[in-house]
């Protein structure tokens, strides 16, 4: 995807400041700190579009940047991060919650798991979530550079068991530091544009 543009747009909690649903929207979902901001960034081929941070829990609204005038990527708030305010905690569930029901314009909910970690119960209970709203979702596994082959083997096949997903179900390996998965994700992205759905991933 050759990006002509891309630039952030405006942050917001309720859905009375979203801009208008006039464009697709892909939205990435995942704990604190395990990389949204830097696979935007490196999907956008943008620095600092997206803010990084390595203090877990720093998006604490939903961030949504407008791409070559054809899509809206949305960066949704980071989740399960103990040390940020209970009162903070509290807002995120029923703010994304509102976000991914209601948005009509929602197309992709792209879903990352850092390659070294085991799913955490809010990932698992995401994973469950989406399907029964019917939300199209796709797995990111993301730190790829940060394993060897071998072990890259033995946790992709450790996480898709743990969230229940077939074998053969799509899931995206990425490395936003050597860019790896970029043009994959890329193309399950498009995807979802075009056909108005995403993937059919086989998880409960």
């Amino acid at each position: 995807m050759k990006i002509l543009s891309a630039e952030f747009v405006l942050s917001a909690k309720a859905p009375a400041h979203y801009p208008p649903a006039a464009l697709p929207e892909i939205a990435f979902a995942g704990r604190s700190n395990v990389g949204k901001s830097s696979l935007i960034n490196t999907l956008l081929n943008r620095k600092g579009l997206a803010r990084t941070s390595n203090t877990p829990g720093r998006t604490q609204e939903i961030n949504f940047f407008r791409v070559n005038d054809r899509m809206a990527f949305i960066d949704l708030p980071g989740y399960g991060y103990a040390k940020v305010p209970e009162k903070i905690r509290k807002q995120w569930g029923p703010m994304v919650e509102t976000y991914l029901r209601e948005r009509e314009t929602l197309r992709l909910v792209v879903l990352i798991l850092d390659i070294r970690r085991d799913p955490s119960d809010e990932d698992l209970e995401l994973i469950r979530w989406l399907p029964f709203y019917q939300i199209p979702f796709l797995v990111v596994l993301t730190k790829t550079d940060k394993v060897s082959s071998n072990a890259f083997a033995d946790r992709r096949r450790r996480i898709v068991e743990k969230i229940g997903c077939s074998p053969e179900t799509p899931i995206v390996a990425f490395s936003a530091k050597t860019g790896a998965g970029k043009d994959l994700l890329w193309r399950e992205i498009r995807k979802a544009l075009e056909s108005n759905s995403g993937p059919k991933l086989q998880c409960p």
